[in-house]
C-alpha cells in the first residue's frame, strides 16, 4: 500500500435527520484514518444542510482502507448527538491519485439519514499524484499531456521522443543530437 498524504476536501451535506426539536442543528463532523482524528468548525444553525468547504490532510503510512466520517450535532447543554456517519473507502484515490467531489450515503443503526460531499487528493511520497498520466517502465517513461495535444517518450540512453500534434511536428534527441521533423515545413534537421 503506498505512502504519502491524504486531503479531504469536506463540501455539505443534504437531508440529514434533524436531532433537535426546538432548534436548529449545529452540524460539525469528526474525520477519522485509523488513528489520525481532524475535527470540522461547527456549521451553527444550518441544520439538516449543512456547507463546510474545509480541507484536512492526513499522513498514510500503512494499508489504510477507508476513512470514517461521523455527523455530529452540537449541543450546548448536555452530549452532542451522532447524526450519522459515512464510510468513505481509499481504493479508487490511491490509484488513481484523486476522487472528484461525490455523495456518500450517511447512515446511522444501518438506515439511510442523508448524504455528505467530499473529494479526495492522494499525493504519494514521491510528490506525484499516483493518477497522473505518466507511466514508468524500467527507465522509459511515457507521459501524455492531454491540454498541450503533445505525448512525449523517454528511453534509457538520454534518448527522447517526443509529438506535438498542434504544431504537427515529430522531434527526437539521441543523446545530445537532436533530431526533427515538422510538417508544415518538410524539413529535417540534425
Amino acid at each position: 500500500m503506498p505512502s504519502g498524504t491524504l486531503e479531504v476536501f469536506l463540501g455539505n451535506a443534504k437531508g440529514l435527520e434533524d436531532q433537535n426539536w426546538l432548534t436548529s442543528m449545529n452540524p460539525y463532523v469528526i474525520l477519522t484514518c485509523r488513528t489520525q482524528e481532524k475535527e470540522s468548525g461547527v456549521a451553527s444553525g444550518e441544520g439538516t444542510d449543512p456547507e463546510w468547504n474545509e480541507t484536512f490532510v492526513f499522513t498514510i503510512s500503512s494499508d489504510v482502507e477507508e476513512i470514517t466520517v461521523r455527523i455530529m450535532d452540537k449541543d450546548t447543554l448536555g452530549s452532542d448527538d451522532f447524526v450519522g456517519e459515512a464510510t468513505i473507502p481509499l481504493h479508487e484515490v490511491l490509484r488513481e491519485g484523486e476522487v472528484s467531489e461525490r455523495a456518500y450515503n450517511v447512515v446511522k443503526d444501518e438506515e439511510y439519514c442523508g448524504e455528505i460531499k467530499l473529494s479526495l487528493t492522494f499525493t504519494s511520497e514521491s510528490g506525484s499524484h499516483r493518477g497522473s498520466h505518466e507511466e514508468e517502465y524500467g527507465g522509459r517513461r511515457k507521459s501524455r499531456h492531454d491540454s498541450r495535444g503533445s505525448d512525449e517518450e523517454e528511453y534509457g540512453g538520454g534518448r527522447r521522443k517526443s509529438r506535438n500534434d498542434s504544431g504537427g511536428s515529430d522531434e527526437e534527441e539521441y543523446n545530445g543530437r537532436r533530431k526533427s521533423r515538422n510538417d508544415s515545413g518538410g524539413s529535417d534537421e540534425e
